[in-house]
């Protein structure tokens, strides 16, 4: 029989904690290692490239989870690094008796982090236990934890409970203090003037994907005018990270829109490359309870597997507003660039 007799509130604290010792963990060793031992290649997955950096985080996580979960529930815990169908803690439940799927990104961002450029960030997202077909749809109970650079004295910590709104405080990494924190998205109707693109962080398709953006950006605001800059753009190498941006109002609008090329480099003669994965949108339910659209490219909602290898095209509008204006339009351009948007 499952144990679901866990509260929402209590998974948050125990999942904050695992964050907690996490990040603490990364940022010990960071202040140890150089650039070029974290950034050495230490595996290669189905899924990405795994990084020296992200050993740190992977060792310790079975053992994090065993001991906030493994005494009085149960669960199947998914991630880079374990096995391909996830483990099951405590060990000897039987998969289809555990009372939670919960899917993990240790390091979401790695790429920044282990440069030193950019905060990357420690994901998770929990679900009741479906069977194999429990998706990101189905996670109540999501928080994600900053890992912030060399530089930065402040870890921002958000959670959200499906139906009961989200929180955010932040930590300061050197003495633990801990203080409230208020995320305010976008208000804005339009992209005029603010932070708006679409993903293109690596090579492969990145031409095409800036066509859809100039085409996109032309319609919604006009052509570029001499001497102006109306729209800007950043390229974070973070799902969590992109999230975030859209949850404090930074960005109004953000696309991850790579698996929609593979058709298309294919009768190309090309490959494409990695793309988003399950365990790098499982907290967006957060930016969800803030009032944030992120859903599929045909508007539908990313109801992915929770795996580590299912390919996730998502779009993120800043408010209800913004997708209003933009959804149509980019729609019509996908649909000239002959990139379905269809399951």
């Amino acid at each position: 029989m499952r144990d679901l007799t866990l509260s929402p509130v209590e998974i948050v604290k125990r999942v904050k904690k695992i964050q907690a010792e996490i990040r603490q963990m990364v940022l010990a060793h960071i202040a140890e290692q150089d650039t070029e031992s974290l950034s050495t290649i230490a595996a290669e997955t189905a899924g990405d490239t795994i990084y020296a950096v992200d050993r740190v985080s992977e060792e310790g996580l079975l053992t994090l989870f065993e001991r906030e979960f493994g005494q009085d529930t149960s669960i199947i815990l998914i991630g880079e690094g374990l096995s391909d169908f996830g483990e099951v803690i405590p060990a000897g439940v039987a998969r289809e008796e555990a009372a939670y799927r919960v899917i993990v990104d240790p390091i979401d961002g790695t790429r920044g982090l282990m440069y030193d450029k950019r905060s990357a960030w420690i994901l998770t997202g929990v679900a009741e236990n479906k069977g194999e077909g429990t998706s990101v749809e189905d996670i109540f109970v999501a928080v994600q934890t900053e890992i912030p650079t060399t530089k930065q004295y402040r870890s921002d910590v958000l959670w959200a409970i499906e139906g009961d709104g989200w929180g955010a405080e932040g930590v300061n990494v050197l003495n633990g203090e801990v203080v409230p924190i208020t995320l305010k998205p976008t208000k804005a109707e339009s992209i005029e003037h603010g932070f708006a693109m679409i993903s293109r962080f690596f090579p492969g398709g990145k031409a095409i994907l800036a066509e859809v953006e100039e085409a996109l950006v032309e319609r919604l605001i006009g052509p570029v005018v001499p001497g102006k800059a109306r729209l800007f753009e950043d390229q974070y190498i973070c799902s969590g990270g992109q999230f975030y941006e859209l949850m404090v109002g930074h960005d109004r609008f953000n696309a991850d829109l790579r698996p929609l090329l593979d058709k298309r480099l294919e009768k190309e003669g090309k490959a494409l490359g990695i793309c988003c994965h399950p365990y790098d949108v499982c907290t967006v339910l957060i930016a969800k309870e803030m009032g944030i659209v992120v859903e599929k490219p045909n508007g539908k909602p990313i109801d992915a597997p929770l795996d580590t290898t299912s390919p996730v095209a998502w779009v993120g509008y800043g408010n209800t507003q913004l997708k209003e204006a933009i959804a149509p339009v980019l729609k019509e351009v996908l649909d000239e660039q002959g990139l379905s948007v269809e399951d």
